[in-house]
């Protein structure tokens, strides 16, 4: 056992734990944090995926001593009580069924949205291929992925406030 410290969410947590011990068994039982979940265990379904500085990491897989740098979760997205434009976008497009996928599925969207503010249909699909969902919502999924794609882009009266001379 040895002192692991975790930046995770904005907030810096020190963990005594094994050092290999996977970074989801952390974030889930030391730190109580129920966003990401266990899966498959092998970093297939991509269930217990988070955000390690601006990358989809799958955390089943990552042992808790390697990890540098800040980690967010799907607990991690809202600010001052407000949903990311992404949250959003899964509750207005009726994403969830079972719900079991939708840690994954929102967090590697959020990678997505970064690296391609406006995605294509075929980077959505290349991009979020990695995360399974039981129930098939996979058009949801990329429905929601535009809906905050177009509500994360600034709007051009926003970008020219300054007024008339």
């Amino acid at each position: 056992m040895s002192n692991v410290t975790l930046k995770v969410n904005g907030k810096t947590h020190t963990v005594d734990v094994d050092p290999s011990t996977p970074l989801l068994y952390v974030l889930r039982n030391d730190l109580d944090l129920h966003g990401p979940r266990f899966g498959c265990g092998l970093g297939q379904c991509g269930a217990c995926t988070v955000i390690i500085n601006g990358a989809a990491v799958r955390s089943c897989m990552v042992a808790t001593s390697a990890v540098k740098g800040e980690i967010t979760t799907l607990e991690g997205l809202s600010k001052d009580g407000k949903l990311h434009p992404v949250q959003q976008a899964w509750i207005d497009e009726q994403v969830p069924q079972c719900g079991f996928c939708q840690n994954g599925q929102i967090l590697t969207a959020k990678t997505l949205l970064d690296r391609y503010p406006n995605p294509t249909d075929a980077q959505i699909r290349q991009g979020m291929a990695g995360v399974l969902c039981r129930c098939m919502t996979y058009y949801r999924v990329q429905a929601a992925i535009k809906r905050a794609a177009h509500a994360m882009v600034p709007t051009a009266s926003a970008s020219s406030k300054g007024g008339v001379a």
